[in-house]
């Protein structure tokens, strides 16, 4: 087993952290407003939530493949860090009606998706956000990836989606 060393400063990863969070925020309040309330809600509670339960499924015992921020325990930046997916969850689904992703065009949107995730998980390596253990690997994370995109949209389209009334379709 690797001993692995934690950085107890505050120091980049945590501003790394908290610029996500405020960078996504400022980003998404600059954007036209496309989304209604009750489905913006969904986008930014629907990231945190995917995050923590993936993370609290793979990242603790037994499997205990990684750690969040500076220390094994779970610690107050490591709930923080939950957050800056909030503003994924609201770009991921914005872009999705933006461009208006039909089809098998869904699948690449995905995949696209998938991607930018594993070149910012590879980034937060780096930088001391995440730190793998017990073997882990970067390339576990993109079925992880595409099955939580897949998820949010399929949730997003089942649930806030706007379906055709048989009325509507006749018209």
């Amino acid at each position: 087993m690797v001993h692995l060393i934690y950085d107890r400063r505050f120091d980049i990863n945590e501003w790394f952290v908290l610029g996500m969070i405020f960078g996504g925020l400022g980003f998404i309040y600059f954007l036209p407003k496309k989304l209604p309330e009750l489905t913006a809600a969904y986008c930014f509670l629907i990231g945190p939530f995917l995050g923590m339960i993936f993370d609290h499924t793979i990242a603790v015992p037994p499997l205990d493949l990684y750690d969040v921020g500076d220390e094994p325990i779970y610690s107050l930046f490591d709930l923080l860090s939950y957050t800056m997916y909030a503003p994924f969850g609201y770009i991921f689904v914005y872009f999705y009606e933006r461009f208006k992703i039909t089809g098998q065009k869904k699948v690449w949107y995905i995949i696209i998706w998938t991607i930018m995730a594993i070149l910012l998980e590879r980034f937060c390596v780096i930088i001391g956000v995440f730190q793998y253990k017990n073997g882990y690997k970067i390339a576990y994370s993109i079925p992880v990836y595409f099955f939580v995109e897949s998820l949010l949209l399929f949730f997003y389209l089942y649930f806030f989606k706007k379906k055709a009334s048989p009325s509507e379709v006749k018209n």
